[in-house]
């Protein structure tokens, strides 16, 4: 790594923390949460590894979280919706817009040719980042650490998510508005995977007729579809009901 590229990584680092609200004692940990395999494979005299086990500790660090946070938050809800507020609150989709939100998009160490092909805005690229940062996060901090970085988060989105029903089955919700206004099934397809075997993920798009209506990530081949369906519920049923 040259001097300049160094200090912009140092800057970056310094960044990051100020906007996860935490100074990470090890900030080997963080740099390698951002780390894109890509970068790796471009800088392999770099001594870091990637951020795909990082990504699998807070994939599972997330559920955990979220979960207590939904079991809190809303006293009512049965098991059923809570699993299902959950799930709408760690999808690809709106993992990556967390990324986003706190600028960890722009801190992303990518090879040149993922930056060049728009790997900054892709959401698999996003998401994964998110979790592998989360998963840093309680390698240096514990739970605690993660509850007082992604709790500020998910409230707002769970409240947007309720309140477009975002949180129902979107598959079922899909197949019920599809047939309703133009007499067909949803088809689903998985048309990409990535990922070593113990985190993969899979691309998934919704077809409605010939036409793609929808795409998704997730780290089954199930919550990818729910993924894509969701997608297509807010293109096509929540865009027309505003």
């Amino acid at each position: 790594m040259g001097e300049n590229d160094q200090n912009e990584s140092t800057d970056n680092l310094e960044t990051l923390q100020l906007a996860l609200g935490h100074r990470f004692r090890k900030k080997i940990h963080l740099r390698r949460a951002i780390t894109h395999p890509s970068y790796i494979n471009e800088h392999p005299g770099e001594k870091i590894c990637d951020n795909q086990r990082l990504e699998f500790l807070g994939d599972a660090a997330l559920d955990f979280v979220i979960g207590a946070w939904v079991f809190r938050t809303y006293p009512d809800f049965d098991e059923g919706r809570m699993t299902r507020l959950r799930a709408a609150l760690v999808r690809t989709e709106t993992l990556a817009q967390f990324a986003r939100e706190t600028g960890i998009g722009e801190a992303l160490r990518l090879g040149k040719g993922e930056e060049e092909a728009g790997g900054r805005e892709r959401n698999a690229n996003l998401c994964d980042a998110f979790e592998a940062v989360v998963g840093a996060l309680y390698l240096d901090g514990g739970l605690e650490a993660i509850a007082t970085f992604i709790e500020p988060l998910v409230g707002p989105a769970a409240e947007e998510t309720l309140a477009c029903k975002g949180d129902q089955d979107a598959k079922s919700r899909l197949q019920e508005w599809s047939q309703a206004e133009l007499g067909v099934t949803p088809h689903y397809r998985i048309v990409s995977e990535k990922g070593p075997d113990h985190a993969k993920a899979f691309e998934a798009e919704v077809l409605l007729s010939k036409q793609v209506a929808g795409h998704g990530w997730g780290h089954s081949k199930q919550a990818a579809e729910q993924a894509a369906a969701q997608t297509a519920c807010e293109d096509l049923i929540e865009t027309k009901s505003d």
